[in-house]
Protein backbone atom coordinates (compact mmCIF):
# COMPACT_ATOMS: atom_id res chain seq x y z
CA UNK A 1 0.00 0.00 0.00
CA UNK A 2 0.99 3.61 -0.48
CA UNK A 3 1.62 5.01 3.00
CA UNK A 4 1.77 8.76 3.54
CA UNK A 5 4.46 8.85 6.27
CA UNK A 6 6.95 7.86 3.57
CA UNK A 7 5.24 9.20 0.48
CA UNK A 8 7.73 11.99 -0.13
CA UNK A 9 10.62 9.51 -0.05
CA UNK A 10 8.70 7.14 -2.30
CA UNK A 11 7.93 9.92 -4.73
CA UNK A 12 11.59 10.78 -5.13
CA UNK A 13 12.70 7.16 -5.37
CA UNK A 14 10.01 5.96 -7.73
CA UNK A 15 10.17 9.02 -9.95
CA UNK A 16 13.88 8.32 -10.38
CA UNK A 17 13.60 4.64 -11.24
CA UNK A 18 10.17 4.37 -12.86
CA UNK A 19 10.41 3.68 -16.56
CA UNK A 20 7.50 4.23 -18.93
CA UNK A 21 8.78 2.00 -21.71
CA UNK A 22 6.45 -0.87 -22.70
CA UNK A 23 9.32 -3.37 -22.67
CA UNK A 24 9.53 -2.98 -18.89
CA UNK A 25 5.79 -3.38 -18.52
CA UNK A 26 5.78 -6.50 -20.70
CA UNK A 27 8.34 -7.96 -18.34
CA UNK A 28 5.66 -7.63 -15.66
CA UNK A 29 3.48 -9.99 -17.71
CA UNK A 30 1.17 -7.53 -19.43
CA UNK A 31 -0.31 -8.57 -22.77
CA UNK A 32 -1.58 -5.03 -23.40
CA UNK A 33 -1.06 -3.65 -26.91
CA UNK A 34 1.04 -0.64 -25.95
CA UNK A 35 1.26 0.51 -29.58
CA UNK A 36 -2.35 1.66 -29.20
CA UNK A 37 -2.26 4.78 -27.07
CA UNK A 38 -3.60 8.33 -27.07
CA UNK A 39 -1.24 9.66 -24.42
CA UNK A 40 2.46 10.16 -23.86
CA UNK A 41 3.38 6.94 -22.06
CA UNK A 42 5.95 8.81 -19.96
CA UNK A 43 2.97 10.30 -18.10
CA UNK A 44 2.33 6.87 -16.55
CA UNK A 45 4.32 6.11 -13.41
CA UNK A 46 4.56 3.24 -10.98
CA UNK A 47 2.66 3.96 -7.79
CA UNK A 48 4.59 1.26 -5.92
CA UNK A 49 2.25 -1.77 -5.86
CA UNK A 50 2.18 -4.27 -8.71
CA UNK A 51 -0.89 -5.44 -10.63
CA UNK A 52 -3.83 -6.01 -8.26
CA UNK A 53 -1.56 -5.76 -5.23
CA UNK A 54 -4.21 -3.28 -4.22
CA UNK A 55 -6.81 -6.03 -4.68
CA UNK A 56 -10.20 -5.21 -6.19
CA UNK A 57 -13.25 -6.82 -4.61
CA UNK A 58 -14.88 -9.26 -7.01
CA UNK A 59 -17.44 -11.00 -4.80
CA UNK A 60 -18.70 -8.27 -2.50
CA UNK A 61 -20.43 -9.10 0.75
CA UNK A 62 -23.20 -6.93 2.18
CA UNK A 63 -25.16 -6.57 5.39
CA UNK A 64 -28.44 -4.83 6.08
CA UNK A 65 -28.01 -1.18 6.96
CA UNK A 66 -29.24 -1.78 10.52
CA UNK A 67 -26.48 -4.39 11.00
CA UNK A 68 -23.67 -2.07 9.94
CA UNK A 69 -21.22 -0.85 12.57
CA UNK A 70 -20.30 2.30 10.66
CA UNK A 71 -20.46 5.58 12.56
CA UNK A 72 -22.66 8.43 11.40
CA UNK A 73 -20.07 10.73 9.78
CA UNK A 74 -18.20 7.98 7.93
CA UNK A 75 -18.25 8.52 4.15
CA UNK A 76 -19.85 5.98 1.82
CA UNK A 77 -20.42 5.85 -1.92
CA UNK A 78 -24.15 5.34 -2.32
CA UNK A 79 -25.57 3.86 -5.53
CA UNK A 80 -29.16 3.05 -6.47
CA UNK A 81 -30.32 1.11 -9.51
CA UNK A 82 -34.08 0.81 -9.27
CA UNK A 83 -34.93 -0.42 -5.79
CA UNK A 84 -31.47 -1.93 -5.25
CA UNK A 85 -29.62 0.58 -3.05
CA UNK A 86 -26.11 -0.04 -1.74
CA UNK A 87 -23.43 1.77 0.25
CA UNK A 88 -19.70 1.24 -0.25
CA UNK A 89 -17.75 2.64 2.71
CA UNK A 90 -14.57 4.52 1.87
CA UNK A 91 -13.08 2.75 4.90
CA UNK A 92 -13.16 -0.38 2.69
CA UNK A 93 -12.61 1.23 -0.73
CA UNK A 94 -9.48 3.04 0.46
CA UNK A 95 -7.81 -0.40 0.67
CA UNK A 96 -9.25 -1.88 -2.54
CA UNK A 97 -10.08 1.04 -4.88
CA UNK A 98 -12.39 -1.04 -7.12
CA UNK A 99 -15.47 -3.17 -6.42
CA UNK A 100 -16.81 -5.26 -9.30
CA UNK A 101 -20.48 -5.71 -8.49
CA UNK A 102 -23.95 -6.01 -10.00
CA UNK A 103 -26.66 -3.62 -8.80
CA UNK A 104 -30.25 -4.01 -9.93
CA UNK A 105 -29.03 -6.30 -12.70
CA UNK A 106 -26.45 -3.77 -13.96
CA UNK A 107 -22.77 -4.81 -13.81
CA UNK A 108 -20.90 -1.93 -12.17
CA UNK A 109 -17.42 -0.93 -11.12
CA UNK A 110 -17.45 1.20 -7.98
CA UNK A 111 -14.12 3.04 -7.97
CA UNK A 112 -12.27 5.28 -5.56
CA UNK A 113 -8.88 6.87 -6.10
CA UNK A 114 -7.65 8.12 -2.70
CA UNK A 115 -4.84 10.16 -4.26
CA UNK A 116 -7.40 12.20 -6.22
CA UNK A 117 -10.29 11.71 -3.76
CA UNK A 118 -12.31 10.75 -6.82
CA UNK A 119 -15.28 8.38 -6.40
CA UNK A 120 -16.94 7.30 -9.66
CA UNK A 121 -19.31 4.44 -10.49
CA UNK A 122 -19.28 2.92 -13.99
CA UNK A 123 -21.36 0.45 -15.93
CA UNK A 124 -18.66 -2.12 -16.71
CA UNK A 125 -20.20 -3.32 -19.95
CA UNK A 126 -18.42 -2.48 -23.22
CA UNK A 127 -19.67 -3.72 -26.61
CA UNK A 128 -22.09 -6.07 -24.79
CA UNK A 129 -19.19 -7.63 -22.88
CA UNK A 130 -19.05 -7.44 -19.08
CA UNK A 131 -15.56 -6.57 -17.91
CA UNK A 132 -13.78 -7.17 -14.63
CA UNK A 133 -11.56 -4.28 -13.59
CA UNK A 134 -8.40 -4.35 -11.52
CA UNK A 135 -5.64 -1.98 -10.46
CA UNK A 136 -2.51 -1.76 -12.62
CA UNK A 137 -0.39 -0.30 -9.81
CA UNK A 138 0.25 2.63 -12.15
CA UNK A 139 -0.72 6.27 -11.88
CA UNK A 140 -1.23 9.06 -14.38
CA UNK A 141 -1.53 12.55 -12.93
CA UNK A 142 -1.65 10.75 -9.57
CA UNK A 143 -4.88 9.05 -10.65
CA UNK A 144 -5.61 5.32 -10.62
CA UNK A 145 -5.01 3.48 -13.90
CA UNK A 146 -7.31 0.46 -14.12
CA UNK A 147 -7.12 -2.60 -16.40
CA UNK A 148 -9.75 -4.91 -17.83
CA UNK A 149 -9.66 -8.70 -17.96
CA UNK A 150 -10.69 -8.98 -21.63
CA UNK A 151 -7.87 -7.14 -23.42
CA UNK A 152 -5.72 -5.84 -20.53
CA UNK A 153 -6.35 -2.35 -21.84
CA UNK A 154 -5.50 0.42 -19.38
CA UNK A 155 -8.24 2.81 -18.29
CA UNK A 156 -8.08 6.23 -16.63
CA UNK A 157 -10.30 6.15 -13.56
CA UNK A 158 -10.93 9.91 -13.57
CA UNK A 159 -12.30 9.75 -17.11
CA UNK A 160 -13.61 6.19 -17.39
CA UNK A 161 -11.71 6.04 -20.67
CA UNK A 162 -9.34 3.49 -22.17
CA UNK A 163 -6.04 5.26 -22.79
CA UNK A 164 -3.88 2.28 -23.83
CA UNK A 165 -4.70 -1.03 -25.56
CA UNK A 166 -7.34 -2.62 -27.75
CA UNK A 167 -10.20 -0.69 -26.17
CA UNK A 168 -8.43 2.62 -26.87
CA UNK A 169 -10.88 5.52 -26.83
CA UNK A 170 -13.77 3.51 -25.41
CA UNK A 171 -15.59 5.22 -22.55
CA UNK A 172 -17.51 3.60 -19.71
CA UNK A 173 -20.97 4.89 -18.89
CA UNK A 174 -20.98 6.79 -15.60
CA UNK A 175 -23.83 6.07 -13.20
CA UNK A 176 -25.23 8.57 -10.68
CA UNK A 177 -23.80 8.13 -7.20
CA UNK A 178 -23.13 10.15 -4.06
CA UNK A 179 -20.40 10.28 -1.49
CA UNK A 180 -22.35 10.95 1.66
CA UNK A 181 -22.26 10.23 5.36
CA UNK A 182 -23.49 6.87 6.54
CA UNK A 183 -26.06 8.67 8.70
CA UNK A 184 -27.62 10.28 5.61
CA UNK A 185 -27.59 7.00 3.72
CA UNK A 186 -29.18 5.15 6.62
CA UNK A 187 -31.92 7.74 7.14
CA UNK A 188 -32.93 7.66 3.47
CA UNK A 189 -32.44 3.95 2.86
CA UNK A 190 -33.52 1.87 5.88
CA UNK A 191 -33.67 -1.19 3.63
CA UNK A 192 -30.33 -0.50 1.95
CA UNK A 193 -27.30 -2.76 2.09
CA UNK A 194 -23.75 -1.94 3.12
CA UNK A 195 -20.51 -3.46 1.84
CA UNK A 196 -18.42 -5.24 4.48
CA UNK A 197 -15.04 -7.02 4.18
CA UNK A 198 -15.13 -10.77 3.72
CA UNK A 199 -12.07 -10.98 5.94
CA UNK A 200 -11.94 -8.18 8.52
CA UNK A 201 -8.31 -9.01 9.29
CA UNK A 202 -7.08 -8.65 5.70
CA UNK A 203 -6.60 -4.88 6.02
CA UNK A 204 -6.79 -2.27 8.77
CA UNK A 205 -10.34 -1.37 7.78
CA UNK A 206 -11.54 1.86 9.33
CA UNK A 207 -8.06 3.35 9.34
CA UNK A 208 -6.55 5.70 6.78
CA UNK A 209 -3.15 4.77 5.29
CA UNK A 210 -2.83 8.29 3.84
CA UNK A 211 -2.91 10.25 7.10
CA UNK A 212 -2.84 13.98 6.50
CA UNK A 213 -2.87 13.65 2.72
CA UNK A 214 -5.56 16.26 2.10
CA UNK A 215 -3.44 18.79 4.00
CA UNK A 216 -0.20 17.82 2.25
CA UNK A 217 1.61 20.44 0.23
CA UNK A 218 1.67 18.51 -3.03
CA UNK A 219 -0.04 15.45 -4.56
CA UNK A 220 1.75 12.10 -4.60
CA UNK A 221 3.78 11.56 -7.79
CA UNK A 222 2.10 14.47 -9.56
CA UNK A 223 4.34 16.22 -12.08
CA UNK A 224 1.78 18.56 -13.62
CA UNK A 225 1.10 22.20 -12.91
CA UNK A 226 -1.59 23.88 -10.82
CA UNK A 227 -3.19 27.28 -11.45
CA UNK A 228 -1.65 30.21 -9.59
CA UNK A 229 -3.06 31.08 -6.19
CA UNK A 230 -4.96 27.87 -5.42
CA UNK A 231 -4.23 24.93 -3.11
CA UNK A 232 -3.66 21.73 -5.15
CA UNK A 233 -5.48 19.52 -2.64
CA UNK A 234 -8.49 21.77 -2.22
CA UNK A 235 -11.67 19.91 -3.10
CA UNK A 236 -13.90 20.95 -5.98
CA UNK A 237 -17.33 19.84 -7.15
CA UNK A 238 -17.00 18.62 -10.72
CA UNK A 239 -20.12 18.78 -12.86
CA UNK A 240 -19.40 18.08 -16.51
CA UNK A 241 -16.34 20.03 -17.61
CA UNK A 242 -16.49 22.69 -14.92
CA UNK A 243 -15.76 22.79 -11.19
CA UNK A 244 -16.83 24.80 -8.18
CA UNK A 245 -14.58 25.10 -5.13
CA UNK A 246 -15.96 23.23 -2.12
CA UNK A 247 -15.10 26.23 0.08
CA UNK A 248 -17.28 28.40 -2.16
CA UNK A 249 -20.15 25.94 -1.83
CA UNK A 250 -19.73 25.67 1.93
CA UNK A 251 -19.98 29.44 2.28
CA UNK A 252 -23.14 29.65 0.15
CA UNK A 253 -24.74 26.29 1.01
CA UNK A 254 -26.48 26.20 -2.38
CA UNK A 255 -25.49 27.28 -5.91
CA UNK A 256 -27.67 27.34 -9.03
CA UNK A 257 -25.28 26.64 -11.92
CA UNK A 258 -27.94 26.97 -14.63
CA UNK A 259 -30.49 24.77 -16.38
CA UNK A 260 -32.05 24.09 -13.01
CA UNK A 261 -28.98 22.27 -11.69
CA UNK A 262 -28.47 22.91 -7.98
CA UNK A 263 -25.30 22.10 -6.06
CA UNK A 264 -25.98 21.92 -2.31
CA UNK A 265 -23.88 21.38 0.82
CA UNK A 266 -24.81 20.23 4.31
CA UNK A 267 -22.77 19.51 7.41
CA UNK A 268 -21.95 16.01 8.65
CA UNK A 269 -19.40 14.02 6.63
CA UNK A 270 -15.81 13.15 7.61
CA UNK A 271 -12.84 13.30 5.29
CA UNK A 272 -11.42 9.83 4.59
CA UNK A 273 -7.93 11.27 4.16
CA UNK A 274 -7.13 13.44 7.18
CA UNK A 275 -7.03 11.49 10.45
CA UNK A 276 -5.77 7.99 11.19
CA UNK A 277 -9.32 6.89 12.05
CA UNK A 278 -11.64 7.71 9.17
CA UNK A 279 -14.66 8.22 11.42
CA UNK A 280 -12.74 11.05 13.15
CA UNK A 281 -11.80 12.80 9.93
CA UNK A 282 -12.03 16.53 9.41
CA UNK A 283 -15.41 17.89 8.36
CA UNK A 284 -15.95 18.11 4.59
CA UNK A 285 -19.74 17.94 4.49
CA UNK A 286 -22.21 16.32 2.12
CA UNK A 287 -22.62 17.47 -1.47
CA UNK A 288 -25.59 16.82 -3.72
CA UNK A 289 -26.16 17.87 -7.32
CA UNK A 290 -29.72 17.66 -8.58
CA UNK A 291 -31.88 18.78 -11.47
CA UNK A 292 -35.64 18.77 -10.97
CA UNK A 293 -35.11 16.59 -7.91
CA UNK A 294 -33.09 13.94 -9.75
CA UNK A 295 -29.41 13.23 -9.17
CA UNK A 296 -26.95 14.70 -11.66
CA UNK A 297 -23.61 12.95 -12.17
CA UNK A 298 -20.85 14.70 -10.24
CA UNK A 299 -17.66 14.09 -8.29
CA UNK A 300 -15.77 15.89 -5.49
CA UNK A 301 -12.09 15.39 -6.36
CA UNK A 302 -9.01 17.41 -5.54
CA UNK A 303 -8.48 20.55 -7.60
CA UNK A 304 -5.16 19.41 -9.08
CA UNK A 305 -6.76 16.29 -10.57
CA UNK A 306 -9.61 18.17 -12.18
CA UNK A 307 -7.18 20.67 -13.67
CA UNK A 308 -4.84 17.93 -14.90
CA UNK A 309 -7.56 16.31 -16.98
CA UNK A 310 -9.43 19.50 -17.90
CA UNK A 311 -6.68 22.15 -18.05
CA UNK A 312 -8.80 24.78 -19.85
CA UNK A 313 -11.98 24.19 -17.85
CA UNK A 314 -13.18 26.87 -15.40
CA UNK A 315 -12.72 26.46 -11.66
CA UNK A 316 -15.09 28.81 -9.83
CA UNK A 317 -13.88 30.18 -6.50
CA UNK A 318 -15.03 32.67 -3.88
CA UNK A 319 -13.35 36.07 -4.23
CA UNK A 320 -13.50 38.62 -1.44
CA UNK A 321 -14.16 42.25 -2.45
CA UNK A 322 -10.89 43.97 -3.24
CA UNK A 323 -8.96 40.70 -3.36
CA UNK A 324 -6.48 39.87 -6.12
CA UNK A 325 -8.35 38.75 -9.23
CA UNK A 326 -7.37 35.18 -10.18
CA UNK A 327 -6.14 34.19 -13.61
CA UNK A 328 -8.03 31.77 -15.86
CA UNK A 329 -8.94 29.00 -15.61
CA UNK A 330 -9.67 30.10 -12.03
CA UNK A 331 -12.72 32.37 -12.09
CA UNK A 332 -14.45 34.48 -9.41
CA UNK A 333 -17.98 33.21 -8.90
CA UNK A 334 -20.57 35.96 -8.74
Amino acid sequence: MRLLPVFVLLAVTIATVANAEPRYWRAEGWTTDFSKTEIDLTEIMSGGPSRDEIPPIDNPKFVAVKQSHLLGREPVISVAVGTDVRAYPLSVLIWHEIVNDTIGGVPVAVTYCPLCDSAIVFDRTIDERVLRFGTTGKLRYSDLVMWDDATESWWQQFLGRAIVGDYLGKELKVLPSRVESFARFKSKNPNGRVLVPRNENRRAYGSNPYVGYDQAGWPFLYRGEVPEGVFPLARVVRVGNAAWALDLLRSRKSIDIGEGIIIAWTFGQASALSNHTIADGEEVGNVTVTQSGKDVIYDVPFLFAFHAFFPEAPIYVNCEPGSHKPKPPVVCFK
